[in-house]
């Protein structure tokens, strides 16, 4: 009867939260417009019921866009991409009813900022520790 019971709330809790449903969808972009010629993360994080937002992936969701290609969760568009936005459509694979979309637009201005290189970081970081031992 001990070795019952434990199992029993084990069994319990798995369908308690297994009945969990995410009830709507939202997008939760690391950036305000996509690059060309590259992958572009969608982030997406479902609210469930019980009113936590988790992030979902492609097991969970189905990603759509009028342009580009998904794999995942990421979309590719390529370097010669012509229109000015994309709308992607994220829907729940369990119950297509819950959906969100959303309207990107690309990125128009080059990138003109130069990063700097591993050796450049590096030099910083030993004057920066060089300038608390001098405090």
């Amino acid at each position: 009867m001990k070795k019952i019971i434990p199992l029993i709330c084990f069994i319990g809790s798995f369908f308690t939260a297994k009945s969990q449903k995410i009830d709507s969808l939202y997008f939760s972009l690391y950036t305000d417009s996509l690059k060309k010629g590259t992958f572009n993360y969608i982030s997406v994080d479902g609210k469930y019921n019980n009113g936590r937002y988790l992030p979902l992936d492609s097991k969970t969701i189905e990603l759509t866009a009028t342009d580009g290609k998904f794999e995942g969760n990421s979309l590719w568009l390529p370097a010669d991409f012509k229109p000015e936005k994309v709308t992607v459509t994220a829907k729940l694979k369990t119950n297509p009813a819950v959906t969100r979309q959303i309207t990107i637009y690309i990125k128009t201005k080059p990138d003109t900022e130069r990063l700097k290189t591993p050796e450049e970081l590096l030099r910083e970081l030993e004057q920066k520790s060089g300038r608390r031992k001098n405090n």
